[in-house]
């Protein structure tokens, strides 16, 4: 049949069986949103406040549901603000598809009004770029993208459509779409070298990463756990891939790793890696990182193979796949010594704070008690992000979504809206700081607008916390430009935007608040007040030994 090309666009969405789109009308798209329009009985369309707002829904939609996130912005300015959130995704292997319109093609490379080269912007932070000129070849095009995107390691796809090939009419014929390609390039001589290094292996350690949650490989890392009788250390991506209450589980490695993590992994004689990139926040010093061990790397992206960190054995594939031949061939394993070893690690260097007055990590506690540990927890960056890997114990993947790689400030807000949207079934709370609350806290105007229950957390302790820290610890106390004590009233804000809120200065105020604010049926603010100069503990240094990690004990006997 014949269909114009924004025809084309919403049946393309509708064989991918996309649901919800988050995006910004204007004037190249507008086809596109006028089919969208006849449309709106099957695809839901969330109009954010930002384009910003509806790249970091998207990611959130497809972090917490595992399918393809879709937005949608004009050409220009609209598509530039997609930018930094199709980078967010990139850096965090996340599926997402942007489509954008671009002038028409007689006014491309002319300095049209609102004319830019998104798809030559977005090169280096997509997987791939399309520019299409051609009707004909819009909705293979299209389907590329959503096969591109989910395949091997997932990420973000850009389609940029000049205006009239929205326009331009052209055959549409409707296809099934094929599952999306693992990508596997391992042998069986592979696994086999893997299997004798973890048989030799007195003293073995696990750490998974989001790769573990991206390949859905969840119960195969606990299944490897058990019968290795392992202790498992995660990413701060890796969080919900193995259960956070599990014995074997020693928290988080790397900066703001825990001590057993950190000292275990400098002290094992195996690291068994398992989706993760070694990035420089969890390896610290490289040539120093668990120098003790031999190194197995197991990854779908065979670029991360011997990167940053030498491996010792590797398998390029599916992480699910892959652990299911593993875990049939190895023999159930015992090793009382070394799991004594990492509890008296764990015994010794528990996670804490201090405990008078209001700090982040009360309230997250006692956020962790009262939702049973079954919310979504979506973040911003900076130290509420690090407390709320550290003291909220996560069971389940999926359920923790943050951005690591980018270090988004502003990414958490929309995240938060495209989970809930993605997963209405759960209670979904966002987590930031004064500093990032300040970045998109507009969107708190899209909640209210479609009344999405979703809690926004906003710790404030009036300055950029993590960066503060920092200044304090390396910087002699100089505060350039990190003090955010002006006359902003979080509260008033939010209800100007149309939400309810809550300010909570005292720990006696924080568990009743926290229940009137889960009974909300539309989006609530909490605003938390928190002292100035609390610090985020344990923590590396950069660039050193992770076995260098201190904690504020260590600081006040040096």
């Amino acid at each position: 049949m014949q269909l114009t090309g924004s025809e084309i666009v919403i049946e393309c969405l509708k064989e991918q069986g996309v649901d919800t789109v988050f995006g910004y009308p204007g004037g190249t798209i507008l086809n596109v949103y006028d089919a969208l329009y006849q449309h709106s009985n099957e695809i839901r369309h969330v109009l954010t406040s930002h384009e910003q707002g509806a790249a970091h829904a998207a990611d959130g939609y497809a972090r917490a549901t595992g399918k393809v996130g879709v937005c949608m912005a004009t050409s220009g300015p609209g598509a530039t603000n997609l930018v930094t959130g199709i980078a967010t995704a990139h850096m965090d292997s996340i599926p997402v598809v942007a489509i954008t319109a671009n002038v028409n093609l007689p006014a491309l490379g002319k300095d049209s009004f609102q004319e830019v080269d998104i798809a030559g912007v977005t090169m280096p932070i997509t997987k791939h770029s399309f520019i299409v000129k051609d009707v004909n070849v819009l909705a293979d095009t299209l389907r590329k993208a959503f096969d591109i995107a989910r395949s091997g390691r997932p990420g973000p796809v850009l389609v940029d459509i000049t205006k009239d090939v929205t326009a331009n009419k052209a055959e549409y014929t409707p296809v099934k779409p094929e599952p999306a390609k693992k990508e596997s390039r391992y042998t069986e001589e592979d696994i086999d070298t893997v299997i004798s290094l973890i048989e030799a292996a007195e003293k073995p350690f696990i750490f998974v990463g989001g790769g573990a949650i991206l390949s859905g490989a969840d119960k195969e890392v606990r299944d490897l756990a058990k019968k290795l009788d392992a202790p498992v250390c995660d990413s701060l991506l890796g969080k919900g891939a193995y259960d956070g209450h599990d014995p074997l589980y020693t928290g988080m490695l790397g900066m703001h790793g825990t001590k057993a993590s950190n000292l275990g992994v400098s002290d094992c004689d195996l690291l068994i890696a398992l989706g993760v990139r070694f990035s420089d926040r969890v390896i610290g010093n490289p040539g120093k990182f668990a120098e003790n061990a031999k190194i197995i790397h197991i990854d779908i992206d065979a670029a991360e193979i011997n990167k940053n960190i030498k491996t010792d054995a590797a398998i390029v594939g599916d992480l699910k796949e892959i652990l299911t031949k593993i875990n049939k061939k190895i023999s159930k394993k015992k090793h009382k010594e070394w799991i004594k070893h990492i509890e008296a690690y764990k015994e010794k260097y528990p996670l804490k704070y201090e405990e008078e007055g209001l700090c982040c990590p009360y309230f997250i506690e006692e956020l962790d008690k009262a939702t049973k540990g079954d919310a979504i927890i979506t973040t911003d960056v900076g130290q509420h992000q690090m407390w709320a890997a550290q003291f909220y114990h996560y069971k389940e993947p999926r359920t923790f979504l943050s951005s690591g790689g980018l270090g988004t400030m502003g990414y958490g807000l929309g995240a938060c809206i495209g989970a809930k949207l993605g997963r209405p079934d759960k209670t979904v709370i966002n987590i930031a700081g004064d500093g990032c609350f300040r970045m998109n806290m507009q969107e708190l105007a899209t909640a209210s607008r479609y009344n999405i229950p979703i809690i926004e957390v906003v710790i404030n302790n009036q300055v950029l916390g993590m960066v503060r820290q920092w200044q304090t610890l390396f910087y002699g106390k100089r505060y350039s430009q990190t003090v955010l004590n002006d006359s902003v009233d979080y509260c008033k804000v939010a209800e100007a935007l149309g939400c309810t809120a809550y300010k909570v200065t005292k720990k006696e105020e924080v568990l009743p608040t926290i229940k009137k604010a889960l009974k909300c049926k539309g989006p609530v603010l909490i605003e938390v007040v928190i002292h100035e100069d609390d610090k985020v503990f344990p923590m590396v240094p950069a660039g050193a030994p992770i076995s260098e990690v201190f904690d504020g004990d260590d600081l006040k006997q040096s």
